[in-house]
């Protein structure tokens, strides 16, 4: 949890919940004087032409700083970027015949709210998961601590996994080690052994993988089926309530990724 109160460095892996869109304007001239003000450029453009980069802003601000932007914002103040070099990238690519002179970005306070609640509530999930799988980690403190080295990895891939819910890399044997995602396409198996490693009951683990063979996703964004999705749905339970060894956030990832792969979508 440093790097949320603290922020994150240039280079450290950010959530996805810490990732947010932009919203753009900018002001064009035309010929004989004519122009368009603040006129809305299109996420499409922005990506096309500039790069995911600027459609998508790693907020790498410490918890503290959102809040004051949070604050920021709503008695009318905004947070704004240097846009300058996107003027160059853009140029004559938005409209025809019209010079881009400037343009402005901004991020919603409901953004920055929603990392607040997310940071909150993933506090609050690590805590309750490492009392429930590693009471030991209330031993730890300052300087020699009796912690078994067990304890320790496990520590490391919970709070990988809740901070930031990536499953095709989560930590085994140290913060420099990492293990793939090893679901084949189509491979029921290899989709079991991975649920079940996770933290899903086996008998749960195979009838998702049943399911899942029996019909096929909606779509990359949403890769389940109807049954899948009804039985995800009547299952979570069973994280909130610790029949799984996976809290809800988690586990939703968990069968996301999972999903991806299965179908080869990923």
């Amino acid at each position: 949890m440093k790097h949320e109160s603290e922020g994150y460095p240039t280079g450290a892996e950010v959530p996805s919940y810490r990732v947010t869109g932009i919203a753009y304007k900018g002001t064009f001239s035309g010929p004989f004087g004519s122009g368009i003000q603040n006129a809305p450029i299109p996420p499409y453009l922005i990506k096309k032409h500039a790069g995911e980069s600027w459609t998508a802003y790693k907020v790498r601000e410490s918890i503290a700083a959102i809040d004051e932007m949070v604050k920021k914002i709503a008695d009318g103040g905004a947070f704004g970027l240097d846009c300058s070099n996107l003027i160059l990238l853009l140029q004559g690519k938005v409209y025809e015949g019209y010079a881009c002179n400037e343009i402005s970005g901004s991020i919603s306070a409901t953004a920055f709210y929603e990392i607040k609640q997310a940071v909150r509530s993933r506090v609050l999930e690590l805590t309750m998961e490492l009392e429930k799988s590693v009471p030991g980690a209330l031993d730890v403190g300052f300087g020699n601590s009796n912690t078994d080295k067990s304890d320790t990895e496990q520590v490391q891939q919970i709070s990988q996994q809740i901070i930031y819910g990536n499953v095709s890399t989560a930590v085994a044997g140290g913060p420099a080690s990492t293990i793939a995602v090893s679901v084949c396409e189509r491979d029921d198996d290899s989709l079991i052994d991975y649920l079940v490693n996770q933290g899903i009951a086996s008998e749960d683990a195979s009838q998702l993988a049943g399911i899942m063979a029996s019909e096929e996703p909606s779509s990359k964004e949403e890769p389940f089926g109807n049954k899948a999705k009804n039985w995800i749905a009547s299952n979570l339970e069973k994280a909130a309530s610790g029949t799984w060894n996976v809290g809800v956030s988690v586990a939703t990832k968990v069968f996301t990724e999972a999903a991806l792969k299965y179908y080869g979508l990923k």
